[in-house]
């Protein structure tokens, strides 16, 4: 008899779970996601009932836009909504993994031909650790088409915001965009010209204690690279 009475309480709490989690899901969530090398702000505001999830998202073209089937199953939460674009309606598809005040998604379009990720924060809530202060030179270098490319980066940190330069990348000081710090991620993007075109090329970096470990590059995708910069 104990050992059913322990097997039907433990069905109990799994039961109880999804609906545990849900609950801490209601509230209002903020963040950004870079679109065509433009950083876009959100508001996601959240009801949750249970294991349903209600409420719609601001920022979009398509504002506020309605969220649908939303559900939250264990740390995941899932949700589909209606937006607009030059004209025509998409459906973006979210799923995002719920870790206290915070929750990263991957969304884009149902047939998969675009995609980006989000991550949001729950209105008034603080970070667990203050951003890592990386002001000062970083210097490093990275491949093109056989050729070891020089490039110093001299940045400038204010709690999660970063600004500063690249040099290497042309005759001038490359200026970053939408520098920020999230953990223990550095991105930004940056406008390279290359035989008279101009691209947007994206960074996402890992910071370690004297150096930066970056991934890079056009942000369609079609060409990449890497380098790590070093503390000078």
């Amino acid at each position: 008899m104990k050992a059913i009475a322990r097997l039907l309480g433990l069905a109990v709490i799994v039961c109880l779970m999804p609906a545990l989690h849900a609950a801490d899901l209601s509230g209002t969530w903020n963040g950004a996601f870079d679109f065509q090398g433009n950083s876009v702000p959100v508001t996601l505001t959240l009801k949750a009932t249970d294991a349903a999830v209600t409420g719609s998202m601001e920022g979009l073209p398509t504002s506020p836009a309605e969220i649908h089937d939303g559900k939250i199953e264990g740390a995941t939460i899932t949700f589909w909504l209606d937006n607009e674009y030059q004209g025509q309606m998409y459906k973006l598809v979210y799923k995002g993994r719920v870790d206290g005040d915070r929750i990263d998604f991957d969304f884009g379009t149902e047939d998969g031909s675009w995609g980006a990720s989000l991550t949001v924060k729950r209105e008034g809530a603080t970070d667990a650790a203050p951003a890592p202060a990386i002001s000062g030179s970083w210097t490093g270098s990275f491949d093109f088409n056989g050729t070891s490319v020089p490039v110093t980066f001299k940045l400038q940190s204010s709690g999660a915001a970063v600004t500063g330069t690249i040099e290497g990348m042309g005759p001038a000081p490359t200026e970053i965009h939408d520098g920020k710090i999230d953990g223990q991620m550095l991105s930004f993007w940056v406008n390279v010209d290359y035989q008279g075109q101009t691209y947007a090329l994206q960074y996402k970096g890992k910071i370690q204690p004297a150096e930066i470990d970056f991934d890079f590059g056009t942000s369609d995708g079609s060409w990449g690279s890497s380098v790590v910069a070093k503390k000078a």
